[in-house]
């Protein structure tokens, strides 16, 4: 399941521990949206249980796309206990499998 957030919520999300995965979009953005669907899949699969997923306007949401460091869209970030662990303008399956996995091992 994915969860749309704004600033506020995006923080007590990161904070509270464990791993989150992170897909920054803009309304405007065709590729944002061709990803949007692949990025909730990826977000149900049984081995992503325990992790959550957010999904962050980047424009509305300046605090959120900062923290990450976010220079294209979209843009994937994996947070781990608070911290960035690594993020990408992308919007490769794979990548974001690879991030997570990182994340997990690290």
């Amino acid at each position: 399941m994915v969860h749309q957030v704004d600033d506020k919520v995006f923080d007590e999300q990161i904070n509270k521990g464990g791993i989150v995965a992170v897909k920054y979009y803009a309304d405007w953005c065709g590729s944002c949206k061709l990803f949007s669907p692949k990025f909730r899949r990826v977000s149900e699969e049984e081995e992503m249980q325990g992790i959550t997923f957010l999904d962050v306007n980047a424009e509305q949401n300046e605090a959120a796309r900062k923290r990450a460091g976010v220079d294209n869209l979209p843009f994937l970030a994996v947070f781990k206990d608070g911290e960035l662990i690594e993020g990408s303008a992308t919007s490769k399956e794979e990548y974001l499998r690879k991030m997570i996995d990182k994340a997990q091992q690290s």
